[in-house]
């Protein structure tokens, strides 16, 4: 007989113990524009267990999930903790979700209520408006709920290549799973002071911006301001970050602005990016205007991140570095096989299913969550090769790879030696139609300053640096590449050519 397992919560492993040990120091801070918002832990702790008590007077069963759908507010982060608190399943949500959305992943995940902001409705659940969410605010603080560490904790709908998005369930362990990049990507400390750039309803952000500080006892800002690509140099100097994380589209645009001068980094120990590829020349930038490490780190929605650079991992340009201690991580043959191939050869990331970060499962997705897992092995459709020494190099996403005169390219691949050529400075690299019968590879170019278009200087780089079959067949000059709202480059909004 299995012995049951001992309790274990996400919020309070987050929360108890620094609200017990350190209960004056500053946990959160929500920068606005003019002015900003801050809980000590002992004060976000009782203000999360005083609403968990609320949210558990709805009567919902345990495990029912509970949707958020709110801005950058103080109330997202408290309700996100406070229905894990409760033992129930937070379901984090954009405020930018169209009603259409909505109702699909309230469908899609039997939610039992939405968190949201004055004027939003939903039919069939319960609504939690401001009013009603003061109300469940107020109540006595209750203790944090027993769950298990396999116990559901949050769900977060991701995209992919099927039509909707699907959802990640994650379990109450998943902060256990979390531990290696602490040490081996941020260099956590309780002494940091972590801006993150990101919006709430992002994994990135729940977890590198709130997970993470708490779970060392260390100090979280986020901003809920206007939009501003200046504002991040600003928030870093007034509030003394030392750790600074977004994606490599927020370091290109505020790497734009005067106010990213080193004067203002002077706190920073070194900055953090994830969610696309990072190229070598932002890197350098930033690197060259700050006076700072850039450490980037390779994750996804059903494990976070596993594979990065940081303090002692040297920075490698092109690579996202190493798996981080104690992750099993190898390179599985792209169609078969459950035998790791060897340093040089390319095919797709796996990680063990035994890592306690791993999701417990896609939401009612039990086709998809076949297609993930071969073995005991974990896919998550990355290509890439492992060097000697462990670093690994992508070559795309498997459904991202090109057909070029019958061989697989990378648009990695082939944006990486790119993004080296003089004269650029961003690029995006996809397969086109040129004709009804034929595809070729095509390089959407985004200029620097001052560069003139010069596709033979161009097409002689690649053709110094990847074999002839890469080489672009056609550039396209532009004046920026389309993204999406968390920075990654929108292939399939690259424009047509004929």
């Amino acid at each position: 007989m299995t012995p049951p397992q001992a309790p274990f919560n996400l919020a309070a492993y987050c929360l108890a113990e620094n609200a017990a040990r350190r209960p004056g120091k500053k946990a959160l801070v929500l920068a606005g524009a003019e002015s900003a918002q801050s809980l000590t832990y002992g004060e976000f702790d009782l203000a999360v267990r005083r609403l968990a008590a609320g949210f558990s007077s709805l009567g919902f069963p345990p495990g029912a999930r509970v949707m958020i759908r709110r801005g950058n507010d103080l109330a997202y982060v408290l309700s996100f903790f406070a229905l894990i608190a409760a033992g129930l399943v937070a379901l984090p949500a954009s405020a930018q979700l169209t009603a259409e959305e909505v109702d699909f992943l309230l469908a899609d995940s039997g939610a039992e209520a939405i968190v949201c902001s004055q004027g939003i409705a939903a039919a069939g659940v319960r609504v939690i408006d401001p009013a009603e969410w003061s109300r469940l605010a107020a109540f006595d603080p209750m203790p944090y709920a027993a769950t298990s560490r396999e116990d559901p904790a949050y769900l977060i709908y991701t995209s992919g290549t099927a039509s909707r998005p699907k959802g990640v369930l994650h379990a109450q362990r998943v902060i256990i799973g979390r531990q290696p990049m602490l040490d081996h990507w941020l260099g956590l400390s309780e002494n940091d002071i972590v801006l993150h750039a990101g919006a709430m309803n992002w994994t990135y952000t729940l977890g590198v911006g709130l997970m993470d500080p708490f779970a060392r006892g260390a100090s979280a800002v986020l901003y809920n301001g206007p939009a501003d690509p200046g504002v991040w140099p600003r928030l870093i100097a007034h509030h003394g970050a030392t750790l600074f994380a977004a994606v490599p589209g927020v370091y290109r645009q505020m790497l734009r602005e005067k106010t990213c001068g080193k004067e203002n980094f002077a706190s920073l120990r070194h900055g953090l990016t994830a969610g696309e590829a990072l190229a070598p020349a932002l890197r350098a930038d930033f690197v060259k205007k700050t006076g700072k490490p850039l450490y980037e780190a390779l994750g996804m929605s059903e494990i976070s991140t596993y594979i990065s650079s940081g303090p002692d991992t040297p920075v490698r340009p092109g690579s996202p570095g190493k798996a981080q201690p104690g992750r099993r991580v190898v390179i599985l043959p792209l169609e078969n096989g459950e035998t790791a191939l060897p340093p040089g050869e390319s095919g797709l990331i796996a990680v063990h299913r035994s890592d306690p970060g791993l999701m417990l499962s896609y939401w009612n997705r039990p086709e998809a969550e076949r297609e993930v897992f071969r073995g005991e092995w974990f896919i998550g459709g990355d290509v890439a090769e492992k060097d000697e020494d462990g670093y690994f190099w992508l070559h795309g996403r498997r459904d991202d790879l090109m057909n070029a005169q019958g061989y697989r390219v990378s648009p990695a691949e082939v944006e990486a030696a790119l993004s080296h050529a003089p004269g650029v400075a961003d690029v995006a690299v996809a397969e086109r139609k040129v004709r009804a019968d034929v595809s070729v590879i095509c390089a959407f170019v985004v200029l620097a300053p001052g560069a003139e278009p010069d596709e033979a200087a161009l097409a002689a780089h690649c053709a110094e640096h990847l074999a002839g079959y890469k080489n672009p067949k056609h550039y396209v000059f532009m004046k920026s590449l389309p993204r999406t709202k968390n920075g990654k480059i929108a292939r399939r909004l690259l424009p047509e050519v004929g």
